[in-house]
């Protein structure tokens, strides 16, 4: 594995810091999060039509670019530098079950040309992202059951929903207009994000893959949220060190108070170590898939708690500026937070880490 970015990945990346800049400064994040949709269809289009973006990792065969993970992990990790407001999270973590699926290959070329939203449907009401918490039931051609925490459920025109069939757990693809398929977005900590509630009521629906599709998402996701926060906690380190040299008291910059340089750079290493978890579970989700499940949980709980680490010492070395609503400071803490329980709690990854380990409390 080469843990560091090819040319192309660079250029990728400039690319993309340039584009998000124009189209996601910071007054439009927050006139966005407050809007129903969440996001600008228009930015949507363009990601699809002038980078590809939705498509990059989808096959050429199915419409898309046929480009891996790394580059994903890029394109999440300057979405969080951001805190781009856009469903792209939740597509391509549903692209990646239909990529491993036996089914539904005939949803990939929409969802590459950007004209598909997609969504993966797992968690239930009891907040649990193991697929052994699964009740919803798929019973003659049609669900029943409530999933709660989708993300972006609100504006998917797909859902892939886990469900059991019998004693497995598989996954099923449900139009947006269906009968019987009710969504409501849910109150959330970070607006940034939107989450729903989705009902489904007999609802016709069709098998699109098995148990180990719906793995493979969740480990793929994981890794993709990994880097979306690896890019919010470098964002919040460089906000902070940028602050920490113009703000002056007792006639000199606090960054040059040694007690403000130990907690920078206490941010440096919170950083560049989950950039390392973060390039090895991309490179496993490429080159090495039996060391995927273990990449992910790692890069997971590590990127999780460092993140939000950072997001709170940015607040905290920003003083009392940092505490309000005018600063953005508090738009990277919120993601921080609400990130750390989305597919999953730290906690959740360590356990799952343990059991893959064969270590048992």
């Amino acid at each position: 594995m080469k843990l560091v970015d090819t040319e192309e990945q660079r250029e990728l990346r400039e690319a993309l810091r340039r584009f998000f800049a124009d189209r996601s400064p910071a007054a439009e994040v927050r006139r966005l999060m407050e809007t129903p949709g969440g996001h600008d269809p228009k930015v949507w289009a363009q990601m699809a039509e002038q980078l590809g973006l939705q498509g990059l990792a989808i096959p050429e065969e199915h419409g898309g670019a046929g480009f891996g993970h790394r580059e994903l992990a890029v394109v999440l990790e300057e979405m969080g530098r951001a805190v781009v407001c856009a469903p792209f999270l939740a597509t391509v973590t549903a692209s990646a079950a239909l990529v491993a699926g036996d089914g539904g290959h005939d949803l990939l070329p929409g969802i590459a040309d950007g004209s598909t939203i997609a969504t993966l449907a797992i968690a239930e009401e009891d907040g649990r992202w193991d697929l052994g918490a699964v009740t919803t039931a798929f019973v003659d051609g049609a669900l029943t059951g409530v999933k709660s925490f989708v993300l972006d459920g609100h504006v998917a025109d797909v859902l892939l929903v886990a469900a059991r069939d019998g004693s497995e757990v598989a996954v099923f693809a449900v139009e947006a207009g269906a009968a019987g398929l009710a969504r409501k977005v849910l109150p959330t900590l970070d607006q940034t994000r939107k989450l729903a509630r989705v009902e489904l009521d007999g609802t016709p629906a069709r098998r699109v893959g098995g148990v180990g599709a719906i793995a493979r998402a969740l480990d793929i996701a994981g890794v993709l949220l990994a880097a979306e926060q690896l890019g919010g906690a470098q964002r919040s380190l460089d906000m902070t060190v940028e602050y920490v040299k113009v703000r002056e008291q007792f006639g000199r910059p606090i960054g040059s108070f040694q007690a403000v340089k130990h907690r920078c750079a206490d941010m440096f290493v919170l950083v560049e170590s989950a950039r390392s978890a973060v390039l090895n579970a991309a490179s496993a989700a490429d080159e090495s898939p039996a060391e995927l499940p273990h990449a992910a949980a790692v890069a997971q709980a590590y990127c999780s708690d460092a993140y939000f680490q950072t997001a709170a010492e940015m607040i905290q070395l920003h003083g009392g500026i940092g505490f309000t609503w005018e600063h953005d400071a508090h738009l990277y803490f919120k993601r921080a937070q609400g990130s750390r329980q989305l597919f999953g709690s730290p906690e959740h990854h360590r356990a799952r880490l343990a059991s893959l380990a064969g270590i048992t409390g």
